[in-house]
């Protein structure tokens, strides 16, 4: 029997909001959806749900994000906790939100005919149900803040990439024009990117060696001092 402590308690709902972030020529892009019930039913949203009973808060993240990506073990971290009285006009409602940086290669489109999403650019998404907008200017300070000194980037692209692709996605992360040889020079001299023999050819003849991150090689660097800075 529930004590009477609690019994004398108001209740409210518990609810998580995701704020997924992809990459993609050269732009940030953030998957929303219509909103399927009311209030403000037909109004774009980012994805969601309630907490449930069985599970703890990182459960009900995870599985709200695979329910809207298809895809597992997703970069994901909390932005913070929105508890305006008045944030959602449906009841009382208490929610976390977090970001998650996806892979969009490896993204299931079937996902955003089953739930009616799309991945809209970030600069251009508009008027978002109750303080989503908040939580979206949010994430992307924290986003920026957390780029320049953690490698998760790395997240957002695929597992082999190309240094214009990884210059293109801190572009697209500040909103500004990097300099090439500085960049480079700068991410080379770290010495966390492993080159391969392969090459993008897609936008040039002479072509782009591809590379990948090498997180073990950057973990060995964390435990003697070393932090990632750009």
């Amino acid at each position: 029997m529930t004590p009477l402590f609690y019994r004398e308690q108001e209740k409210f709902y518990v609810s998580v909001d995701c704020i997924i972030l992809g990459f993609k020529d050269g732009k940030l892009y953030l998957l929303i959806s219509k909103r399927k019930f009311e209030p403000q039913e037909g109004q774009d949203t980012l994805m969601g749900g309630f907490l449930r009973s069985d599970e703890s808060l990182s459960e009900t993240v995870s599985r709200v994000v695979l329910e809207y990506t298809g895809i597992q073990d997703v970069y994901m971290e909390q932005v913070g906790t929105y508890g305006e009285i008045g944030r959602d006009e449906g009841e009382r409602v208490v929610s976390i939100a977090y970001y998650a940086l996806i892979d969009l290669e490896m993204f299931d489109e079937n996902v955003c005919e089953i739930h009616n999403a799309r991945w809209e650019e970030v600069e251009k998404v508009g008027k978002l149900v109750f303080d989503h907008n908040q939580m979206l200017r949010d994430t992307i300070e924290i986003l920026r803040r957390k780029t320049a000194t953690q490698p998760i980037g790395f997240n957002l692209l695929p597992e082999k990439f190309t240094l214009p692709q990884l210059q293109a996605l801190y572009e697209a992360i500040y909103q500004t024009t990097l300099d090439k040889r500085n960049f480079r020079k700068k991410i080379l001299e770290m010495e966390i990117l492993e080159k391969q023999d392969e090459k993008d050819k897609s936008s040039s003849k002479r072509g782009a060696f591809y590379y990948t991150f090498n997180k073990e090689k950057y973990d060995q660097l964390l435990q003697k001092g070393y932090y990632f800075s750009l």
